[in-house]
């Protein structure tokens, strides 16, 4: 099988968009098959559109209007699956959702990272039969409890959370509130708290422990350092923050929003008005909760099995006989990304060349 998945991959520390193409690719490969990231090939059997907008508002690298190009002058055997994760609700815009239903129109079955996110787009008069749920996972080679460090009640419990982005609905309120809570007499022989990612600018914090960006091996052994995972994150489709954590071992301390329910319910304790209470509770309950952690069932291997039967599927409904377009615009489209693809990687290479011998310049004048 031969799968084009519509978005470069960015290594370091990113959002969990990109830790699912990457997630993905490797599992592809693993099993034989053949991962591209454009529509410069004649004979693609699947193409994974996972984000229509703009290059320079995401990392992809071809959008829904260039999928139908290809359907229409090279190749129109081709499936087209779409992966869904993002929604006006999440940072309060109003442009998003009605894009991407339009981007769906050129897909054969979309996949959603939650129902709460699917239930959105129902309600716009999306064919709820063109679409189903996979919910997300972390690579567990990566995310896993080996060398935890589980809370004796004799230490201060540690608390964290970490995101990429800094926007304020990723949950600053409670973070600050978590921050202000330290300093307090009742709190401050009890917690510590950690904060991974970037900060928003607008949160003075003063009593939490603020790390950059990390991610990978050296993100899991630090998630490993503590008790209890935090996530506020509003009207979040899926997150791979809580994900991650929970993966580690860490109970969950989550808020009722968005499509964070549907990953932690039964590993952890969901708050909305009434976050101390409820982290009063998971305290006292952390034993607990500390032995479901061993049964949670998201991993990035369950979630690749699941689209992989589903690729699998759709091909065979489709007929598999690919029949390359003799149309002349088809063979223009193929020419064209061929150029492009290799414009892009020389400009990589040039760019990369030219840092290189920057960086090997100042080593040396040092």
């Amino acid at each position: 099988m031969k799968v084009s998945i519509g978005s470069k991959i960015v290594e370091g520390p990113w959002g969990g968009g990109n830790l699912f193409v990457k997630n993905m690719t490797e599992f592809l490969i693993d099993n034989g098959h053949q991962v591209i990231y454009d529509l410069s090939e004649p004979d693609i059997d699947l193409i994974l559109l996972t984000d229509p907008r703009s290059r320079k508002e995401s990392s992809s690298t071809f959008n829904h209007v260039e999928i139908l190009k290809y359907k229409k002058y090279v190749n129109n055997n081709v499936v087209v699956v779409q992966r869904i994760n993002e929604c006006d609700e999440r940072k309060g815009t109003d442009t998003i959702n009605n894009f991407y239903l339009e981007a769906s129109n050129c897909a054969d079955h979309i996949i959603f990272v939650s129902s709460w996110l699917r239930e959105i787009y129902l309600n716009l008069e999306m064919d709820k039969d063109k679409t189903s749920v996979i919910l997300a996972g972390a690579n567990s080679e990566i995310f896993n409890p080996s060398n935890a460090s589980f809370w004796d009640s004799t230490e201060k419990i540690k608390l964290l959370t970490h995101h990429w982005s800094n926007h304020k609905n990723k949950g600053f309120e409670i973070y600050k509130k978590i921050d202000d809570l330290i300093s307090t007499p009742d709190w401050q022989k009890k917690i510590e708290f950690t904060y991974i990612g970037n900060i928003n600018e607008n949160y003075d914090f003063k009593n939490t422990n603020i790390m950059p960006p990390l991610a990978g091996k050296e993100l899991a052994n630090e998630i490993r350092k503590h008790h209890i995972y935090i996530t506020a994150s509003e009207n979040e489709p899926s997150g791979n923050h809580h994900i991650e954590a929970a993966q580690c071992g860490l109970p969950i301390l989550y808020i009722e929003s968005g499509g964070i329910p549907e990953y932690c319910q039964d590993y952890g304790v969901s708050f909305s008005n009434n976050f101390e209470e409820k982290l009063e509770y998971i305290i006292e309950n952390y034993d607990s909760y500390k032995v479901k952690m061993k049964s949670y069932p998201f991993n990035a291997e369950t979630m690749c099995i699941e689209f992989y039967d589903l690729f699998t599927d759709l091909l065979k409904k489709k007929n598999l006989d690919i029949k390359n377009s003799q149309h002349i615009i088809g063979r223009f489209f193929i020419l064209k990304n061929k150029f492009l693809k290799l414009f892009r990687d020389q400009i990589y290479l040039n760019i990369k060349s030219k840092v290189i011998l920057y960086l090997r310049s100042l080593f040396s004048n040092g």
